[in-house]
């Protein structure tokens, strides 16, 4: 390490608490200064490239600094920084508003159109809107005795206590368990929890049989289902089959309670379509979006709802339907024009057959890992892919969490300039949509080189 660097890592120690980080690690791993970064690589002080495997925590959709949205947040910089969005508006939010409700998944119904935007500042507040527009609604309809969720086994929605609430992670959850809610958890369709000789396809069938009789005893008191489409993805980039957004989509209308899409992670083609709610043929009522809707630059989050819930809150101000929610950077100009500048990208340039190519690519270097004695699993969508770490491929036992195997890939990859951060004993891949063949290969290799190191 350059003296630069750790001089820079000594005083953050003296001073910075780092998210989701047992700070004590760090007397033995290195902290790591980074002076710039530019598509999918970040540079640090003393020269070191490392590739950006998991996209900044999934936020760096295109790349760093990519060049259109760097120049919007130039642009809008000379116009307006920011104005508060109770009773004042601007261009920005308008426009991007326009735009989200434009690409949002489309409705069977045109009456469950997603047409209305409320803007908050990360992906937990989005689910917090979320969790609370689904409450009121019910409430404003004179249906107050509904005031419970139903979320997923395996599932994870942020780290606020209405989000974690619905979140289903133990490492997150089990501490402050006194003080949320008390949600229904369902059984996850996640492919990997399929029974001997069980399809993905069929372990949806079977899960939405298990959703269908939670439903039929506790619709009365639901407001909502939530997940995340496709990929549980805190939890462990566990995957699941499209078919169960689709028959879960028609338990909620069959039983009259809201569908929250968490397309946090997922959204903006990291699945291979734009939302991964499409996979499905659906619509929720209620679409949560974050990370990469600025590209990775700013703090900024929407959610999507319908004509129906908009109008269940509007009335004379004397009726008290009105949702008072409120955040301070709400729609802020800036964070909007980084968002739009990175949907004009995602409209106007091939990104997503490109990454169809790239997941093939990514898949065909991958594969050789499902031989390996120590994985139970290689999965992959879209341009996600994860590989379970197990101490038997047979039977699938798990490491015991203490050896912390995965911390292992983690530092080698460090070593080798290569951003890898496991979920536990899950070793995934997430990089930014500009990621080139040879880069893959890389990353691919340090993987590989990394969980050898680590199974030992």
């Amino acid at each position: 390490m350059s003296p630069q660097s750790a001089d820079l890592a000594a005083r953050d120690l003296a001073v910075v608490w780092h998210p989701c980080t047992q700070m004590h690690d760090h007397e033995t791993l290195p902290m790591l200064p980074i002076a710039s970064a530019q598509g999918a690589w970040l540079h640090g002080h003393d020269g070191k490239r490392y590739l950006d495997a998991v996209s900044s925590w999934w936020t760096c959709l295109l790349g760093h600094r990519h060049p259109r949205i760097v120049a919007a947040l130039k642009d809008q910089l000379d116009r307006l920084d920011h104005v508060m969005l109770a009773g004042f508006t601007h261009e920005p939010a308008i426009e991007l508003a326009e735009e989200l409700v434009r690409i949002a998944p489309r409705a069977a119904d045109p009456a469950r159109a997603l047409r209305r935007v409320f803007y908050a500042d990360n992906g937990s507040s989005a689910i917090e809107v979320a969790l609370k527009l689904s409450f009121h609604y019910w409430r404003n309809s004179g249906r107050g005795e509904r005031t419970r969720f139903v979320a997923l086994s395996g599932g994870y929605h942020g780290e606020t206590l209405g989000a974690l609430s619905v979140t289903d992670v133990p490492l997150y959850r089990t501490t402050y368990a006194p003080l949320l809610m008390e949600p229904i958890f369902a059984p996850s369709p996640d492919a990997y929890e399929a029974e001997p000789g069980e399809s993905a396809a069929a372990c949806a069938s079977r899960r939405l049989r298990e959703m269908r009789a939670i439903l039929e005893r506790h619709a009365h008191e639901v407001c909502a289902v939530i997940l995340e489409p496709l990929v549980q993805c805190a939890g462990g980039m566990r995957m699941h089959d499209a078919s169960y957004l689709t028959g879960l989509r028609a338990l909620c209308d069959e039983f009259d309670v809201h569908l929250i899409a968490d397309e946090i992670a997922v959204g903006f083609g990291r699945t291979g379509t734009l939302f991964a709610c499409e996979q499905g043929g659906i619509a929720p009522d209620f679409l949560c979006l974050s990370k990469g809707l600025t590209g990775g630059t700013l703090a900024l989050s929407a959610v999507l709802t319908t004509t129906r819930v908009y109008d269940a809150f509007y009335a004379e101000y004397s009726a008290g339907k009105a949702f008072l929610h409120s955040h301070s950077y709400t729609g802020n100009p800036i964070a909007c024009r980084a968002a739009l500048a990175t949907l004009s990208v995602l409209r106007e340039e091939p990104v997503l057959e490109r990454n169809r190519v790239l997941a093939a690519h990514l898949a065909s270097r991958l594969a050789p890992l499902a031989d390996h004695p120590n994985v139970a699993d290689v999965r992959q969508t879209g341009m996600i892919a994860a590989v379970e770490l197990v101490r038997d491929k047979a039977t699938r036992e798990p490491f015991p969490s203490s050896e912390r195997r995965g911390l292992r890939v983690y530092r080698h990859g460090l070593e080798r300039g290569a951003v890898l951060r496991p979920l536990g004993n899950v070793v995934y891949f997430m990089p930014p949509f500009c990621i080139a063949p040879d880069d893959i290969d890389f990353m691919v290799e340090v993987a590989v080189e990394g969980i050898e190191r680590a199974v030992v």
